[in-house]
């Protein structure tokens, strides 16, 4: 049996960061991954997405360049090149994983984990020896072991041509049409890809608008952009079932306000959300309190075990990468004795369409659902110079205030999003108000002003 003093299990975004920080604190550290370093953030989710919007995003701007004064012609879209540099930039961030492991001089573990008691796990892998197990004990335990791709039951969901996102990240031609089933962040995302590539894209939508934990007023205005794209969306809308008539093309049964449609596919996403991935470590055998969303923390991510934490998407708490990172630091804290002042309610948050939407803080919908008096500010892109300069002027920003102007939440449409909301999470952070951001001056002409002007409003 193996001692250390702090044991891992999950090489993601949460897993590894802690891992590095925890072995540079001193702490004899164990890591361990059941399959790829980076989690599904790196390997099937957030980088591999990211370039694939890259994709999109130059496909749209040599669509549209005659705006420019450039004349492109006979433009023509290679997928299968697309994957190699997907796959080339996974691998080099793979790399630099396994490097800052290796500086830190942490023990990676390779295997599935299951906890043998309270404090001992047991790592199970598979050979040209056959099974191999071996254990390991530490005083500190933390889970982070990520979510798997949840699957709507309906009929026929299991056909060949249903698929995953990672399944759709990995395909090697460009499909005539696909319908996505979710309308979430995950589902939006990829019609905003796909739609860029050519393909016919239909949207199904259980809730009433698209990205229903973003604000509803920006979210049916991007839905609206990705329409005159050419998306067909159907919301308030639930899928009865999946069916291969023709031995060829998907048809998807669906209703909507009692009646019953159809609509038809090569391809099938399914897209409906992510759960805690928890069920093969044992929790059940030491006790380890579980709800519907996944292991119950307190707020620093303490289990009802003592010396065992839960950070991530195992959580249930907050499904992003970077909250993953931060709720490991808190953890890491909390067991080396160290205050810290992260604020996770504060906590951005970016869909990579085309345009950009992010947010932080509260919904003017969660507002109003909790009864707090706010007032809201909004800017529209196309009155700022930049936006203007770039061709991009799709888009809002919106702030929402208390009476006396401190910030509950920011919520932006439009170019580089993902970008400016990181202002708004700043000033927020400290606790700060409007006037502190429209007091501070803003280099013109930028995007940034966007975010000055609608706090000056």
């Amino acid at each position: 049996m193996t001692q250390a003093d702090l044991i891992i299990i999950g090489g993601g975004p949460g897993g590894y960061e802690t891992a590095v920080s925890a072995a540079n604190a001193g702490l004899n550290t164990v890591l361990v991954e059941a399959e790829r370093l980076g989690g599904a953030c790196l390997n099937e989710g957030c980088i591999p997405t990211k370039c694939l919007c890259r994709t999109a995003e130059i496909i749209d701007l040599l669509n549209d360049s005659a705006q420019y004064g450039i004349e492109c012609r006979n433009v023509t879209f290679n997928i299968q090149k697309a994957q190699e540099r997907k796959n080339k930039v996974i691998e080099e961030l793979h790399s630099g994983i396994s490097k800052l492991l290796e500086l830190a001089k942490v023990r990676i573990v390779y295997g599935r984990a299951e906890f043998v008691c309270k404090n001992e796990i047991r790592v199970i892998r598979d050979s040209s020896e056959g099974t191999l197990s071996e254990e390991y004990t530490a005083k500190h335990i933390i889970i982070a072991t990520g979510a798997k791709t949840s699957c709507l039951p309906v009929p026929g969901y299991n056909l060949p041509g249903v698929v995953t996102s990672k399944d759709l990240l990995s395909i090697e031609t460009t499909p005539d049409s696909i319908c996505i089933i979710g309308g979430g962040v995950i589902g939006v995302e990829f019609a905003s890809i796909f739609s860029s590539f050519g393909s016919k894209v239909t949207v199904i939508e259980y809730r009433k608008e698209i990205l229903p934990n973003f604000d509803s007023e920006l979210s049916k205005r991007l839905r609206l952009i990705l329409k005159r794209k050419g998306v067909v969306f159907y919301t308030n809308s639930s899928v009865t079932n999946i069916s291969k008539p023709d031995g060829q093309r998907l048809s998807v049964g669906y209703t909507a306000k009692g009646v019953e449609s159809t609509t038809e596919a090569d391809l099938v996403l399914m897209a409906v959300g992510r759960s805690a991935n928890m069920e093969s470590i044992n929790l059940d055998d030491i006790g380890i309190a579980t709800d519907k969303r996944g292991i119950v923390v307190d707020e620093n991510f303490r289990t009802n075990v003592d010396g065992i934490y839960a950070i991530g998407d195992v959580n249930g708490i907050c499904q992003l990468a970077h909250a993953a990172k931060y709720q490991g630091k808190r953890a890491l804290n909390n067991i080396l004795g160290k205050p810290d002042s992260f604020n996770f309610d504060v906590i951005p948050a970016a869909v990579f369409t085309q345009p950009e939407f992010s947010m932080v803080g509260k919904t003017e919908d969660a507002c109003i659902a909790d009864g707090i008096e706010y007032i809201t500010r909004k800017v529209l892109f196309r009155a700022n110079g930049k936006a203007l300069a770039l061709g991009s002027t799709e888009g809002l920003a919106k702030m929402i205030l208390s009476p006396s102007g401190k910030i509950l939440g920011c919520h932006i449409l439009g170019p580089h999003a993902s970008d400016l909301i990181e202002e708004v999470a700043v000033v927020m952070q400290q606790g700060g108000t409007c006037a502190d951001i429209y007091q501070t001056i803003h280099a013109h002409p930028t995007l940034c002003e966007v975010v000055c002007d609608v706090a000056s409003k």
